[in-house]
C-alpha cells in the first residue's frame, strides 16, 4: 500500500471512530440510567407494596383508629376544659369516691398541672383517714375510674403507732393519696 492510501484510510478511520464516539458515550449513559433506575426500581418496589397493602386495608385502618379514639376518651380527660376545671372535677369525684367508702376526708389539693408526652398531668394530694376496709374500697373503686385517675403513691400509717392497737377493734388508718389525671393538651 502507498503513502496516500495509508492516510486515506487512517483519515476514514479516525473519522470513523470520531463519528461513533458520541453514540459509544450516549450507548454508557444510557447503560448507566438503566442500572441506576433499576436499582431505584428495587428500593422503591418494597415501600410501593406496602402502601398498596395499606391502601387495601383502608376501612380496617379506619375502624381501628376510631376504636382508638373512643378508648382515649374514656381514659383522658378532654381538652375543652383548662387544667383547673379538670382537676377541681377530678377533686370532687376522688371526694365523693373517698366518702363513699367510708373514709373522712381531711384535705385534698390540686397541685399545678406538667406537660408530659403531649398531655398534662394535672396531680392531686388527698389526705384521709378511716379503717382498712375503707381504705381498700377506695381503692377498688378509683381503679375502675374512666377517665383513669392514677395512684402515683400512696402513704399509710396506723394512727397511734403500732404499739396502741387494740387487737380487738380494726385499727385507724391515716393515708395520703398523691393521684393524677391525664388532660388532653389542645
Amino acid at each position: 500500500m502507498n503513502k496516500p492510501a495509508l492516510r486515506r484510510t487512517l483519515l476514514l478511520v479516525f473519522v470513523f471512530t470520531l463519528a461513533l464516539l458520541p453514540i459509544a458515550i450516549g450507548g454508557l449513559y444510557v447503560q448507566r440510567k438503566h442500572v441506576w433506575a433499576a436499582d431505584r426500581l428495587a428500593q422503591v418496589e418494597p415501600r410501593y407494596a406496602r402502601l398498596l397493602g395499606l391502601e387495601m386495608q383502608r376501612a380496617d385502618i379506619e375502624a381501628v383508629s376510631l376504636k382508638a379514639s373512643a378508648m382515649h376518651k374514656q381514659f383522658i380527660y378532654p381538652a375543652v376544659q383548662d387544667d383547673a376545671q379538670t382537676g377541681n372535677q377530678a377533686q370532687q369525684k376522688v371526694r365523693d369516691i373517698f366518702s363513699a367508702a367510708g373514709l373522712q376526708v381531711l384535705s385534698s389539693q390540686v397541685l399545678p398541672s406538667k406537660e408530659e408526652k403531649g398531655f398534662d398531668r394535672i396531680p392531686l394530694v388527698v389526705r384521709a383517714e378511716g379503717e382498712i376496709l375503707g381504705v381498700q374500697s377506695a381503692l377498688a373503686v378509683l381503679g375502675n375510674q374512666q377517665p383513669v385517675i392514677v395512684i402515683s403513691e400512696i402513704d399509710i400509717q396506723v394512727q397511734g403507732g403500732l404499739a396502741n392497737i387494740n387487737p380487738k377493734l380494726a385499727p385507724r388508718l391515716s393515708a395520703q393519696f398523691t393521684l393524677s389525671v391525664l388532660r388532653e393538651r389542645s
